[in-house]
């Protein structure tokens, strides 16, 4: 009788790179206990008045626990608030846990922090001192100099200060530093929203590129097209608890069913231009403050001239 054929076995599952247990954040801020608007909290200010200010605890991350494995692209969705920039900084070691852990197995590179850029510098300069930073030798750097800038498209900008760059090509450069190398952990933040299509349709194909060559990336994104191409699982995250962890397909299929895209879209336009009005009542009260200070010392100083000796 001939022996049964055994089943093929499973392949095995490529090394964890990220693991978070339990993991919880906690950061405090500061609050105001009154009521008030920007322009009433710019006046305070400029008069020295009592702020009631009170630190407050925000628990960013609840419980969040997960594993990321060599070739994983993971992209983090979810609405503004949800503790999707505050996870990748917690794994990237700049955010300390409140309890549970994280394990890494080398060092994350979270994209625009780890490339130390200096906005006094040329971009010459600064694409030294961002693969540097990334722990390349001099050399090393120097050889992709030449594809960073052909990657960012900055053109003759390359020779000027980052302090002339307009924050989309500040992005770009970030972006191209991170990119010019392979990571073992390489972790985005919004970063493939700035530019424009060409930009996006190269940076999508970096991150495949970046996932073949056996690296793990975290991608932080609300664009959900750029999730469906360049990830192959995603967390949806609410109010820092997962809420779905999986293919990354099925997951924003799930996210679309709650939370239509133009909807979202319309909210953070409201919250744009709330924020812009907000800016502009605090220029405008701080510009009032200055006046009647201004006002304030002409009349002192005619009060002086005008007395008597």
């Amino acid at each position: 009788m001939a022996d049964p054929i055994d089943p093929p076995s499973a392949p095995p599952e490529p090394p964890p790179t990220v693991v978070c247990d339990d993991l919880h954040v906690v950061y405090r801020v500061i609050g105001n206990t009154g009521a008030g608007s920007a322009a009433s909290a710019v006046r305070r200010l400029l008069r020295r008045q009592s702020t009631g200010q009170v630190f407050r605890r925000v628990h960013a991350v609840r419980g969040v626990s997960m594993v990321a494995r060599e070739g994983d692209a993971i992209a983090l969705i979810g609405r503004n608030g949800s503790g999707k920039s505050t996870l990748l900084r917690a794994i990237a070691g700049l955010l300390p846990a409140e309890s549970g852990a994280v394990y890494t197995s080398g060092r994350p590179s979270l994209l625009g922090v780890n490339a130390a850029l200096m906005r006094d510098l040329p971009g010459e300069d600064n694409i030294l001192l961002g693969c540097m930073a990334m722990g390349l030798s001099r050399e090393e750097a120097k050889a992709r100099r030449d594809w960073i800038v052909e990657f960012a498209d900055l053109g003759d900008f390359i020779d000027f200060p980052m302090n002339t760059y307009s924050s989309g090509m500040a992005a770009r450069l970030r972006f191209a530093i991170a990119a010019s190398t392979s990571h073992e952990i390489l972790m985005i933040d919004e970063a493939l929203a700035t530019g424009d299509a060409e930009f996006r349709r190269r940076s999508e194909q970096r991150i495949m590129e970046l996932r073949e060559e056996a690296g793990t990336v975290f991608l932080v994104s609300h664009s959900l097209g750029v999730v469906r191409l360049t990830c192959n699982r995603a967390i949806w995250l609410e109010k820092g608890r997962v809420v779905m962890d999986g293919e990354a397909n099925a997951v924003v299929d799930a996210y679309e069913a709650v939370y239509d895209p133009e909807v979202e879209k319309q909210e953070r336009r409201r919250r744009r231009e709330r924020r812009r009005r907000e800016r502009l009542a605090a220029e405008e009260a701080a510009r009032k403050v200055a006046e009647e200070a201004r006002a304030d010392r002409e009349a002192d100083a005619a009060g002086s001239d005008a007395a008597p000796l």
